[in-house]
């Protein structure tokens, strides 16, 4: 989570592209510098390991499962309607979807006098990502409308190792905290309604029959709810899948959401991380159950704000498109 005073405004709010706010290099350089050391605190450790050909069942998922890279992670950018300005600004037109900026603006302390500067191609950006701008749009909304579901106590990594041996499971230098008989036994006695496409499509051929439900690409946004872990979770796909539309501010606080369920997700699974420094919710039991959806509420809680900003960023960079 983020803490004092954003430097530039939260572009949950609605703020017209007609009227950008424009900032000097000295104040958008500390802007980038902040936002790149706050990725090298997660994708360091994860580039350290990946050289030393090594791997973390928890920590290395973000770079790994989702399609952004760290390189790509840490170029800051400030989201439509920003203008930046200085000689290093000016290096930005030979990145996708900038360009020159026009005159005229709202200034920020510090700013120059309005004249050359560089600002996000927001135009561009829609003529070409429409679609995809468009689909975020949908499974944000219709997730946020519907009620919450908090009965699922992660038994959907249960489900992807359900009736495998020890040396077949998706991670296998992990051991399951309750051998192969223990885990099926667990999945056997719960009632499994997971609804989320990308964590069923990992399902073990005996598992998919015993979802209650049956999710596809083709009903994902009619299927999403707001307790979802890995839908909430994916609000950092939708972040990065949308830069430099948004700003990297929102991306990471995204990402960093996303970080912290991945922690509790892997808790409340099957394998053995103690000796990683993760101890289990064993979901097995009453009292762990209990401590699982206590922990879901919450990160839904914290999604709901974020999906909100993320619906009112989209909303306000395509007002007048």
């Amino acid at each position: 989570m983020t803490t004092g005073k954003p430097l530039l405004p939260d572009h949950g709010e609605t703020r017209q592209p007609a009227d950008p706010v424009r900032l000097a290099e000295a104040h958008w350089r500390a802007l980038e510098a902040a936002h790149q050391e706050r990725v090298d605190r997660y994708a360091l450790p994860y580039l350290a390991r990946r050289s030393a050909g090594q791997k973390h069942p928890v920590e290395d998922f973000l770079f790994t499962y989702y399609t952004q890279k760290p390189g790509q992670l840490r170029r800051w950018h400030p989201g439509a309607g920003v203008v930046l300005h200085g000689q290093g600004a000016q290096e930005r037109l030979g990145w996708k979807f900038y360009r020159p900026a026009d005159c005229g603006g709202t200034l920020v302390p510090e700013a120059p006098h309005p004249g050359a500067g560089v600002v996000l191609d927001t135009e561009k950006f829609l003529a070409q990502r429409r679609e995809a701008v468009d689909f975020a749009r949908i499974i944000l909304g219709r997730t946020a409308l519907r009620p919450a579901q908090f009965g699922c106590f992660g038994l959907h990594e249960w489900a992807m190792v359900y009736k495998q041996e020890a040396n077949q499971v998706r991670h296998e230098y992990l051991q399951l905290r309750l051998g192969s008989a223990g885990t099926d036994g667990v999945v056997e006695g719960n009632r499994i309604r997971c609804t989320h496409f990308d964590a069923y499509r990992f399902y073990t051929p005996q598992a998919v029959g015993l979802n209650e439900l049956r999710p596809t690409r083709e009903n994902q946004r009619d299927m999403e709810q707001p307790g979802c872990l890995h839908a909430n979770m994916d609000l950092y796909k939708w972040a990065y899948k949308l830069s430099p539309l948004l700003p990297s501010e929102l991306v990471m606080d995204c990402f960093e959401l996303s970080w912290r369920i991945r922690a509790m997700d892997m808790q409340a699974s099957p394998y053995d991380l103690a000796a990683w420094g993760y101890p289990p919710i064993q979901i097995e039991t009453a009292a762990g159950k209990a401590d699982y959806v206590a922990q879901q509420r919450g990160f839904a809680a914290e999604s709901a704000v974020l999906r909100g900003r993320l619906s009112a960023a989209l909303d306000a960079a395509t007002a007048t498109s």
